[in-house]
């Protein structure tokens, strides 16, 4: 991915410091500390932006995104993205959002969603090796003796560990906190300091994590790095954050039909705040946006279509957004069943069949299981003109062989069946 650079990647033009400013801040929630920003992007030196992320199973969606557009707009103002893969970090589990430790995941699974963050990011981010940068944090960790250990562990009390909520609520509750999870928080916060971090950006429920990175960094000599924390939009139902869990989300890695149509079915609300945080429209079409959710009506599906026409061209290209906008009118206008759909080849079981519950994961394998369950219990499966709403319901080998099977409200298959064993 190339981009024509706003000055050297030595000397980022000062000129263009106060556009940068405004351009982050449109998605910025919080920045420890605006002067302190003002002041690296004065310095006229390129910046090393950590990107870390723990390689459990690959996962990125638009709210990630956010985070990855605002580095890739430093990037091409000359600064570098530095991503660290927590090789290590991953086998202690970061206990963030969670109320029971994590399980430890083996070495050859995280060299493979390592390999596959990689390539979700490298959809927003550039890779050039001029503002791009890997590494890993066995790099050090995997160097430290134990006197290393216990010096490093020296620079920070029980009482700041226990400060973080999660850990006070466990305590609460009377659920155990692993060693290994206490410590997470000083691994994360170390890992800027070794890797000479200037500035991360992080969703905020990371600032804790990353505010002991500065703590490091003073401590052990250098400069604090700046922190900025990113709006969180809730996901396409309208309710919680995006998550693969609860089935709420638009992946990196959907095909532009299915990014349209997600964003097709967000509740109205939510379309003038997903075209401030997902696209880069000007501020004039976001807030003619909110002027047509409060008069309704044809105006509120004009905006979605906008929406869902610029995040698609975001990632896709403008050319693909347009027949996707096209697509989406000829056959939800026209109130026409698609034609031209993927098939679907489904293989029997030793029941004979697969029940609908199964057919449905196997339609949509990014989907967990219980989003899938919730999906056929909501009346969202169709086979022909049969809604499926009953999950476990077996479905024999041959049934609605042809028909076009309906999942969710936008997308659909063609059925087939393989032959079952003989």
């Amino acid at each position: 991915m190339s981009a024509t650079m706003g000055g050297s990647a030595a000397n980022p033009p000062a000129a263009d410091h106060a556009a940068l400013l405004d351009d982050l801040a449109r998605t910025t929630d919080e920045v420890v500390s605006r002067p302190e920003l003002e002041a690296l992007l004065e310095s006229g030196r390129p910046l090393r932006i950590k990107y870390g992320v723990d390689c459990t199973a690959p996962f990125l969606h638009l709210g990630h995104a956010v985070n990855l557009w605002m580095m890739r707009r430093l990037q091409d103002a000359g600064h570098t993205v530095v991503f660290l893969l927590g090789d290590v970090t991953t086998q202690v589990g970061d206990p963030t959002g969670r109320t029971e430790t994590r399980p430890v995941l083996p070495r050859a699974a995280i060299e493979a969603n390592a390999a596959a963050f990689l390539e979700q990011a490298g959809t927003v981010l550039r890779t050039e090796p001029e503002v791009f940068e890997v590494r890993r944090n066995s790099e050090w960790y995997d160097t430290l003796t134990t006197r290393d250990w216990l010096t490093l562990l020296a620079h920070v009390t029980h009482g700041q560990l226990m400060a973080r909520d999660m850990f006070r609520r466990r305590v609460a509750e009377g659920r155990d906190i692993a060693m290994h999870e206490l410590v997470y928080p000083v691994l994360q916060g170390y890992d800027s300091w070794a890797m000479r971090s200037d500035l991360t950006i992080v969703g905020s429920d990371q600032l804790f994590n990353e505010m002991l990175g500065r703590h490091y960094q003073q401590r052990l000599g250098a400069k604090p790095q700046v922190v900025i924390t990113t709006r969180i939009t809730p996901g396409i139902d309208g309710r919680a954050k995006q998550s693969k869990s609860l089935g709420n989300y638009v992946a990196l890695t959907d095909p532009p039909r299915e990014k349209f149509g997600k964003l097709m079915s967000i509740p109205d609300a939510l379309v003038p705040g997903y075209l401030e945080v997902y696209t880069t429209v000007p501020t004039a079409v976001v807030e003619e946006a909110r002027r047509a959710m409060e008069r309704g009506g044809r105006e509120v599906r004009d905006a979605k279509l906008g929406l869902a026409e610029a995040v698609v061209a975001r990632y896709h290209g403008a050319e693909q957004a347009a027949a996707e906008r096209e697509w989406f009118r000829s056959t939800f206008s026209a109130r026409r069943e698609p034609t031209e759909v993927p098939v679907l080849s489904a293989a029997p079981t030793g029941t004979g069949g697969l029940t609908v519950w199964d057919l449905v994961c196997l339609a949509q394998p990014d989907l967990s299981r219980s989003a899938a369950r919730r999906l056929v219990d909501q009346g969202g499966v169709r086979l022909a003109d049969r809604v499926l709403a009953d999950a476990d319901e077996l479905l024999p080998a041959g049934a609605g062989e042809g028909a076009l099977l309906r999942i969710g409200r936008r997308r659909w298959f063609r059925l087939t069946w393989e032959a079952g064993p003989s």
